[in-house]
């Protein structure tokens, strides 16, 4: 996976002389300290990280830690005090005021919290805002909103008022105008935090629809971690103006990079985070279609188990057939295709151990993990579905 973001010890200081705070800062001079003896603020220290092409990069921290700041350091709306950041291997800092206009109109495009919309137009209006500012004919930039308008679930509101909408619904017109403009980045600042939790947990499974079709790298600020962990392919955390850790969601929650780090995720849901991927177990052996009953029982004898699945010449799995059943299928002449069992349940690596649970619960044989071509990836046992819980 390319690299799309590359931003390399990074800082933003607000106040008069923030190149000559800057010193101070690199001799080790603490935020507040700075605060108090300069009445200078540091947003953002020495910070550097990457995001990779077409991943939802999360940052998330408490309320003044700096993410916002942070984000809007991206697209240059603040201008670092120094650092460097790369996108597509272009230093943006150094860019000209013509090179930063097409950068903003092309390459990124910026969702908020509060919508940004214009009352006094229409859904499609607010939409084609950015397209008409870069001067593309009233034909054409109708039919790009409407695409947009589709891709985010509003299709047939073209001609509805702002006002006439609901919170989650401005907040989806608000990315469809983002996506108007064809951008390869999005930064999203705390884009749900002002919405519902049930409308709020309705967009985060809108946004990764979304995302699963057009593939766009996504900056995304949160204060809320299991909204982090919920969306996030990677997560910065936060706190006085650096980053204290990156990660997957899994990488954070299994190891915390210090106490603080082990604090925010303590109250975390592990069932909303872990999926079948983490939690399940290679398949050590397996019978093929081909075999007999016999060479069947010998694998299951070998291991200890007392089932065994049937795999065909892909690794598809066929099904499960147990000792018993081969067993009595030597004795009726069988083949293992005529004793195959289909009364197991099969997830996908994805899958959530919250919705894994009620599988465990009713199912017989351990759960069969398939990857997307459905062959066979691994199994998740009960006690391993349990054993995540704590």
């Amino acid at each position: 996976m390319s690299v799309k973001i590359k931003v390399e010890n990074l800082s933003k200081i607000f106040g008069k002389s923030p190149k000559k705070i800057l010193k101070n800062l690199e001799a080790g001079m603490k935020k507040d300290e700075i605060l108090k003896k300069t009445g200078h603020a540091v947003g953002v220290n020495n910070v550097s990280f990457e995001v990779n092409d077409g991943e939802i990069f999360v940052i998330m921290g408490l309320s003044g830690s700096g993410k916002s700041t942070l984000i809007r350091c991206l697209n240059l709306l603040n201008r670092p005090t120094n650092g460097k950041i790369f996108v597509d291997n272009e230093n943006i800092v150094e860019y000209s005021k013509a090179e930063l206009q097409k950068f903003r109109q092309e390459k990124i495009a910026m969702v908020f919290q509060h919508f940004g919309l214009f009352n006094h137009r229409t859904v499609i209006g607010n939409i084609e805002y950015g397209l008409e500012i870069k001067g593309i004919p009233k034909m054409e930039r109708y039919k790009i909103a409407k695409e947009a308008l589709e891709i985010v679930g509003l299709k047939g509101w073209e001609d509805s008022m702002i006002f006439e909408l609901s919170g989650g619904m401005q907040q989806r017109v608000g990315l469809a105008r983002a996506l108007a403009n064809s951008p390869e980045i999005l930064l999203m600042d705390e884009p749900f935090s002002a919405l519902d939790p049930l409308i709020r947990r309705d967009m985060h499974l809108e946004l990764l629809d979304i995302q699963s079709k057009i593939k766009k790298t996504i900056i995304f600020i949160t204060h809320d971690v299991n909204e982090a962990f919920k969306l996030g392919d990677r997560v910065a955390v936060m706190k006085d103006g650096q980053i204290v850790q990156i990660g997957t969601p899994e990488e954070i929650l299994s190891n915390p990079s210090n106490e603080y780090i082990e604090d925010f995720v303590k109250d975390i849901d592990r069932t909303k985070v872990l999926r079948a991927k983490h939690v399940m177990k290679k398949v050590g052996v397996v019978a093929s279609i081909k075999d007999s009953p016999k060479v069947a029982i010998r694998h299951m004898e070998d291991v200890g188990i007392s089932s065994i699945f049937v795999v065909g010449k892909s690794r598809e799995v066929l099904g499960i057939v147990t000792i018993d059943d081969c067993l009595e299928a030597i004795k009726e002449k069988q083949s293992l295709k005529d004793i195959l069992r289909d009364d197991f349940i099969t997830t996908d690596e994805e899958t959530y151990v919250q919705d894994l649970i009620p599988m465990a619960v009713i199912s017989k044989f351990p759960i069969v993990v398939v990857d997307e071509n459905k062959k066979l990836s691994g199994i998740i046992l009960r006690v391993s579905v349990l054993s995540s819980l704590v």
